[in-house]
């Protein structure tokens, strides 16, 4: 991960973004730049991933011209080789070097070429503007605000408190130019339903998650892989292994007390051959590192804390213990595909419009998990599940098909990996949410921790103060109470709490977690 700030005006923008800066030095610990453009300051923090030497470090200039982007651009080099064609030169071997290039001869127009995942700040000196833009899915951060009349991007909110007092996310698959946001790319429009046979649909999920997985296997630093012993996640180290000439180097995490997922984790590193690295975490932990986590995390949502506690504590442990700097995980996967509560949705319409509803929502939520439990150990996080082209057409597929007519859900990404890829004990294993099966006694330590953090008294009043994503029970409110501490006033920058869809019959929990839900079954045993 790198840090991306911009002060898109002038009066003291220097100081502004040196201080912003600060806060998410671990995002970017190789390198730092900050360069004043007469009409406003850029801001650069590197972690080195591709193009390691010091040609690689941003902001990158042509033509007077500069960019700083945090991302990764697949097939880069192909674009690269055109842009030589064209009369271009490169003096790294960065995939970000060719942003300019592409401005160059392409504008704004560029922003829809690209197969990345991706947060760009441009600065177009003939113009005297600045252009910013974000990846259609919103795997990368970049948020706003203003100072003033002066708006002000940055990769985190933190980046932003001392600067702006009202921050938002920027809207994935837009770019800003001029004062106004401009949707360049929708990723859950859908033109028309693909209505081929199963088989055929099948194969295409198989060989487009193939390649996502293969393209994010290019890095000229070490590669890890999160490995929860969940369907989502074995798939990606499966595939990878397969790419791989050596094992790759797998890490799960479990409560010292009832890890679920442990033994599947151990079982898929045993079948595929990795290299298997378990942590053990103790109810001490979680509960010591609970503020920290909302902090990095910059909200209040119940499941993405939960689900943040092991994926952060694990991360903690590779940045401490081994040298690699890219990791692969399992996320967008259920999305696509269903969750639990989606086997209640009363038809393919209402599965559909959830999905669009999730996709869209992802930044807030399970991306915005994985990008700073990994990024704040000084990592960087790759979701072949949200790779472009996999996306668009799982988004397509006829939803009658993805519903859970099989008697087991998120069928058709089981049935396209049958055979040797995995156990199938494992390929065909019921679902369990992370922070359930990292153990259940984890949630239920943070629940009692809640509940004795508070009389009734005080959580009736304290509760009171809240309009916007009102908290609705002791841990919610406790979660909210230490957001306010670090994000005060800001808690739009989440659109409210991740929980089933309630108008559905089955859905109407007080709880995210999937064992609140009736279908929950043999899932997390």
């Amino acid at each position: 991960m790198c840090t991306i700030m911009g002060y898109c005006g002038t009066g003291g923008g220097m100081q502004k973004v040196s201080e912003g800066l600060t806060a998410t030095v671990s995002r970017g610990p190789d390198d730092e730049r900050i360069i004043d453009l007469k009409d406003g300051v850029l801001g650069f923090q590197r972690l080195s991933i591709m193009g390691l030497t010091p040609q690689g470090m941003q902001p990158f200039e042509l033509d007077n011209n500069y960019a700083v982007c945090n991302g990764e651009i697949y097939g880069f080099r192909k674009i690269r080789d055109e842009l030589i064609a064209k009369g271009h030169t490169f003096r790294s071997d960065s995939d970000c070097e060719i942003l300019l290039p592409l401005y160059k001869e392409y504008g704004t127009d560029m922003f829809s070429m690209l197969d990345a995942e991706f947060a760009c700040i441009i600065y177009d000196h003939e113009q005297h503007s600045f252009i910013a833009a974000r990846d259609p899915i919103g795997i990368r951060p970049l948020y706003y605000g203003y100072d003033g009349d002066i708006i002000v991007f940055a990769s985190e909110a933190k980046d932003l408190v001392k600067v702006c007092e009202k921050i938002m996310p920027f809207p994935p698959g837009h770019y800003y130019k001029d004062g106004e946001f401009h949707c360049y790319c929708d990723i859950t429009a859908v033109d028309s339903f693909i209505h081929d046979d199963i088989e055929t649909v099948c194969a295409n999920i198989h060989d487009k998650l193939v390649s996502g997985v293969k393209k994010r296997l290019d890095a000229d630093a070490k590669v890890g892989f999160l490995l929860s012993g969940g369907l989502d996640s074995s798939l990606v180290c499966a595939i990878a292994q397969r790419e791989m000439d050596k094992p790759i180097r797998t890490f799960a995490i479990g409560m010292n007390t009832d890890a679920i997922d442990l033994k599947y984790a151990k079982q898929v590193a045993d079948y595929i051959g990795s290299e298997h690295t378990e942590v053990i975490i103790t109810k001490e932990d979680v509960i010591a590192a609970l503020e920290d986590v909302i902090h990095l995390l910059g909200t209040y949502d119940i499941t993405t804390i939960r689900a943040s506690m092991g994926m952060y504590l694990l991360c903690k442990a590779i940045h401490e213990q081994t040298d690699i700097r890219v990791l692969l995980t399992g996320e967008i996967s259920d999305e696509l595909f269903g969750y639990k509560y989606t086997d209640f949705a009363p038809s393919a319409e209402a599965f559909q419009a959830e999905s669009v509803k999730r996709v869209r929502e992802l930044h807030m939520y399970d991306v915005l998990r994985a990008d700073r439990c990994i990024s704040v150990n000084s990592l960087e996080a790759r979701v072949p599940f949200g790779d472009l082209d996999f996306v668009k057409y799982v988004m397509a597929v006829d939803p009658e098909m993805k519903l859970n007519k099989y008697n087991k859900g998120k069928y058709l990404l089981r049935h396209a990996f049958e055979g040797d890829y995995l156990p199938h004990e494992i390929l065909y294993r019921e679902k369990a949410a992370f922070s359930d099966a990292v153990g259940h006694s984890m949630v239920d330590y943070l629940k009692e921790y809640a509940e004795s953090y508070y009389s009734d008294e005080e959580y009736e009043l304290l509760c009171t103060k809240y309009s916007h994503a009102k908290p609705f029970t002791k841990e919610s409110l406790l979660y909210r109470e230490i957001f306010e501490k670090y994000y005060q006033g800001n808690s739009k920058m989440v659109v409210d709490f991740w929980m089933p869809n309630k108008e559905w019959e089955g859905c109407n929990v007080n709880d995210p977690s999937a064992r609140v839900l009736s279908n929950y079954g043999e899932s997390g045993k």
